[in-house]
C-alpha cells in the first residue's frame, strides 16, 4: 500500500485524542458553556473538576428517572468529526435516529487524564462509551469518525450498534 494511501486513511478515521490544534480561546468558551439540550438528543456538559465515576452515576441515575440511555462522550473544540456530530445533534437530524439519547460530555483537553482513570480510554475522538453501574467505562464503546460530509453518517451506525449491545 502505498504511503500517501496509508496516510489519507489514518487521516479519515478521527481525530487523535490528543491533537496538536489549538482552539481559538473564544470558540471553547462558547463549546464548554453550552447547557444541556431538552431535545431528544441532549448534551450535558460535565463539571469541570471532579471525579468521572460520580459525575457519570449521577448522570445514569437522572437518565434512568426520565426513561432515557445514557453514553459518555468525549470530544474536543478542535474535532471536525466532533463538530459535525454536535451540529447534526443541534439542528435535530439525529432525534428520530436517537430519541432518549443523553450523552455526558468530557473535553479531551481538559478531561483525558480523570476519563483515564476511570477506565475511558481511547485513541480517537469522539469517543462514545456505555458506562458500568458503578461510574466507570464498561469497555463498550466507539471511537474515531471519518472527517468531513460522511463524519455524521460514519457514527451514527456504530453508535447505534453500540447502543443495541446493552
Amino acid at each position: 500500500m502505498p504511503v500517501s494511501t496509508l496516510l489519507a486513511a489514518l487521516a479519515a478515521v478521527g481525530c487523535k485524542a490528543q491533537g496538536d490544534i489549538q482552539p481559538d480561546p473564544s470558540e471553547r468558551a462558547v463549546a464548554v458553556a453550552v447547557p444541556a439540550r431538552g431535545g431528544p438528543v441532549r448534551f450535558s456538559p460535565a463539571p469541570a473538576a471532579g471525579a468521572v465515576e460520580p459525575i457519570v452515576r449521577d448522570a445514569l441515575a437522572k437518565a434512568a428517572a426520565e426513561k432515557r440511555r445514557l453514553v459518555v462522550y468525549e470530544g474536543a473544540v478542535w474535532c471536525e468529526p466532533c463538530q459535525r456530530f454536535h451540529k447534526a445533534a443541534e439542528r435535530g437530524e439525529l432525534d428520530g435516529t436517537f430519541p432518549d439519547l443523553t450523552l455526558v460530555e468530557f473535553d479531551a483537553d481538559r478531561d483525558a487524564e480523570r476519563l483515564a482513570s476511570a477506565g475511558y480510554v481511547s485513541r480517537y475522538i469522539p469517543l462514545f462509551a456505555l458506562p458500568a453501574p458503578d461510574g466507570s467505562a464498561s469497555g463498550k464503546q466507539v471511537e474515531g469518525g471519518t472527517k468531513g460530509e460522511g463524519a455524521v453518517a460514519s457514527i451514527t451506525p456504530r453508535l447505534k450498534g453500540l447502543l443495541a449491545t446493552r
